[in-house]
């Protein structure tokens, strides 16, 4: 199986195996016309319609028992226009092809998440970010969108043109219609020196601050059941490339991050009374290390080792705070927890739904091996978030619902008022919107 999604006797499963659909029909456009017409015709058999991706998202948010689109065929790069400095890309076109065409041109994206098998459309639609002072999101570089709404429509939205649609379908949850085409700011591709090193828990939570102001992309990993850390700071660089050995960059990030990594999963499932010690093996197995590349294969690395995950974004400041009560709740209980947990960080956007909108944000991603039952972890986990007005990711586990989001959204209602306008019969409802949205 490829990492996307996968369909077996018209069932159609995520990436972390733990949402499944049957639709009732599946659709794949070889081009806008034919999406818009597949739009019309579900709503005349009175289906819903939802588009899917990779399957990369741990929510529902893509699930239907109507009409499954799938965009493999609305892919490649419409046009790269070098006076505005902006790339339109097809929908459906994987992070990774758009990645691997930029650096050909010369170009790149800001700033990535740090994976790129999703496609373009979900990946900016449920708020995939990466780690950065000044750069946010992926959406955040978003300047144009098209999308084809219920009622069978082209619409294209900017700052300048239906600026109110461009507001919130940046990150539209698929609840306002089905994106086409992506038109992305871009800039001369250029150089970033990561350097990774293990720091303890104390140093890094005590420091934080110092850290986040000096880097232009800091992030780490803690390891439960430990007092270590696994730091990462991306800068630009003038050069030289020094990207890391083949051989080298093999043992760490295949045989170890993955292979090794994945074995001791496998243990722990097991036998989880082993966890702490493997955690203790882990956060050591990893050493510092400096290197030099181009931006998408400093930001991104492979992740072969299937999990399911809750992220949330905190107000940054309450970071270190929401951080140390984790590592209590997780040192006084009963769990075991088998995977580090990700600290990474956005600065404050305009998009209506992000979960950086109108605040400096910090993000902290629990997760749990597939096939693990990972609900008490996660409820005691998100107990602390959303005391501190957590905003989960909406492609991640949560149990939230309209009423919570009402409170930590301050433009919610816009939100909403804008779908009753775009999709009044609620052509792209499913169980999920209606739980995060409202009916």
């Amino acid at each position: 199986m490829s990492t996307a999604a996968s369909a077996k006797n018209g069932t159609w499963r995520n990436w972390g195996g733990n949402v499944a659909a049957r639709p009732a029909r599946e659709v794949t456009p070889a081009s806008v016309d034919e999406l818009a017409a597949a739009v019309r015709k579900a709503a005349e058999d009175g289906l819903k319609v939802k588009a899917v991706g990779t399957g990369h998202s741990f929510t529902a948010i893509a699930a239907t028992d109507g009409v499954l689109i799938r965009p493999q065929l609305l892919t490649g790069i419409r046009k790269i226009d070098r006076d505005a400095m902006t790339v339109t890309v097809e929908a459906g076109t994987p992070l990774k092809r758009l990645n691997m065409a930029l650096a050909r041109e010369g170009l790149s994206l800001t700033n990535m998440g740090d994976i790129m098998e999703q496609t373009v459309s979900g990946a900016t639609s449920t708020g995939t970010h990466g780690t950065g002072r000044e750069s946010g999101s992926i959406a955040a570089q978003i300047r144009g969108l098209e999308l084809v709404t219920a009622d069978g429509s082209v619409l294209s939205c900017s700052e300048k043109e239906n600026p109110d649609v461009f507001a919130a379908a940046r990150i539209g949850l698929g609840a306002l219609g089905i994106v086409t085409a992506i038109t992305f700011a871009i800039e001369p591709i250029f150089l970033l020196t990561a350097r990774e090193e293990p720091m303890s828990f104390d140093k890094v939570t005590d420091t934080f601050d110092e850290l986040w102001a000096e880097n232009e992309h800091f992030e780490f990993y803690w390891f439960p059941h430990t007092g270590s850390t696994n730091t990462k700071r991306n800068n630009r660089s003038a050069g030289p490339e020094k990207p890391v050995p083949q051989v080298k960059g093999w043992i760490e990030d295949e045989f170890l991050s993955n292979g090794v990594f994945q074995v001791a999963q496998w243990v722990g499932r097991a036998a989880p009374g082993t966890i702490p010690s493997i955690a203790r093996i882990s956060s050591k197995a990893l050493s510092a290390r400096t290197y030099t590349d181009i931006p998408y294969k400093v930001f991104t690395s492979p992740r072969r080792v299937r999990f399911v995950e809750m992220e949330y974004a905190v107000p940054r400041e309450a970071l270190v705070e929401t951080l140390r009560e984790l590592k209590r709740t997780v040192d006084r209980s009963g769990l075991r927890v088998s995977f580090p947990v990700e600290v990474r960080t956005a600065p404050a956007d305009d998009i209506t739904l992000s979960t950086a909108s109108g605040r400096d944000s910090a993000y902290i991603a629990v997760h749990m091996v597939k096939g693990t039952p990972y609900q008490a972890y996660f409820t005691a986990a998100e107990r602390i978030f959303t005391a501190h007005e957590g905003r989960p990711h909406w492609g991640k586990v949560h149990t939230r619902d309209a009423e919570y989001f009402g409170g930590v959204y301050p433009r919610f209602g816009e939100f909403t008022a804008l779908r009753d306008r775009l999709d009044p019969d609620r052509r792209f409802q499913n169980d999920y919107l209606r739980r995060v949205l409202g009916a």
